[in-house]
């Protein structure tokens, strides 16, 4: 990288706001100059390598015992998502109801991290959750909400905040945004840095607290690894809790050289700030084996910690019934049919 690793870039602590710290990491004045220097200057990416090393996690095979645990652990770290234009007050609590209970056979079941709607659907997803709306990391669910202008981005930036201002206020825990791929593929990066500022400070509840943001680079309109890669450094650098590959409604969506890309920014930003920041692979993993695989390259690119509602999600909607069918033979030793679980 060719980000300034001096001890005051490295030190730039995470209470400070985004634009603050951005000029301790870059080393100087936060431009639209300096941030294409860096951005423009971050090492390319080897496509080759980059594709063999995700063709290699995803060969790495686990014993019985740890598949057990380790779709316990993806169903702990799901965004159970619903994001329809015929969503219904009806729909979001039959979804919630799953999440609360993914298996009403098995009352061990975990529960999903978090519910994701539109944010007119958030006090319906928070009214039908009750006592179990929370933090994931306590065994509670988030309520998560898409904002400024999801799927298309296409919006003025004051419409942009105030969908994400409404999403906040009316209970919303957890805020996916989406950037502006238009301004990013076209150099302005200093746009896309501000806009992810402002949604951020548009985050801020009345009590001073923030709802997390991740923000949704959509992988799939980036063309090519390298634009990932500096997306992913422009979100984090502009203070996002999450990096998210995509919004599902355009493809190709998550796949695992592009979420191992991004789980290498995550790790060289921790190293660099000893910041923590989430990765969120959605759309398209729809199969236990292909969620595991994702687990996998988790913990062998930023460890095991990272294993946690807080740093790693999936934003999936039908990669759950499989995960409980799976689970079912895992506990029985024999397949449940698909009416073991329900319809989504």
């Amino acid at each position: 990288m060719t980000i300034d690793k001096s001890a005051p870039a490295a030190a730039a602590p995470a209470t400070l706001a985004p634009a603050e710290r951005a000029v301790q990491v870059l080393g100087g004045d936060l431009t639209e100059k300096a941030l294409r220097q860096n951005l423009e200057g971050l090492p390319g990416v080897d496509a080759v390598g980059l594709e063999q090393r995700a063709a290699g996690l995803a060969t790495r095979s686990i014993k019985t015992s740890s598949k057990a645990w380790a779709l316990d652990r993806i169903i702990r770290l799901i965004d159970l998502t619903t994001l329809e234009g015929a969503d219904t007050p009806g729909k979001v609590r039959s979804l919630v109801a799953k999440a609360v209970n993914p298996d009403p056979s098995d009352a061990a079941t975990p529960r999903v991290a978090a519910v994701c709607v539109y944010g007119d659907k958030v006090p319906d997803a928070i009214e039908a959750l009750g006592a179990a709306h929370g933090d994931p990391d306590d065994g509670l669910i988030s309520v998560a909400a898409v904002a400024t202008a999801f799927p298309s981005g296409r919006a003025s930036l004051r419409v942009k905040l105030a969908d994400t201002a409404d999403a906040v206020a009316a209970g919303a825990d957890e805020i996916d945004m989406v950037i502006d791929r238009g301004a990013f593929l076209a150099g302005r990066y200093g746009k896309v840095f501000d806009e992810i500022v402002a949604v951020k400070e548009a985050c801020r509840r009345t009590d001073g607290s923030y709802a997390s943001l991740k923000v949704i680079l959509e992988t799939g309109e980036l063309n090519t690894y390298d634009n990932v890669r500096r997306a992913s450094w422009l979100a984090i650098l502009a203070g996002g809790d999450f990096i998210k590959t995509s919004t599902g409604k355009v493809q190709p969506a998550a796949t695992l050289p592009v979420t191992l890309l991004m789980l290498e920014a995550v790790r060289d930003w921790h190293r660099l700030t000893g910041e923590k920041v989430g990765v969120k692979p959605a759309g398209g993993i729809r199969a236990s084996k292909d969620a595991i695989r994702y687990l996998v390259t988790v913990a062998e690119t930023v460890g095991e910690e990272w294993l946690q509602p807080h740093l790693f999600r999936f934003g999936a909607s039908s990669l759950l019934n499989d995960v409980l069918l799976q689970r079912q033979k895992t506990i029985t030793g024999h397949y449940s049919g698909p009416d073991y679980v329900t319809i989504d």
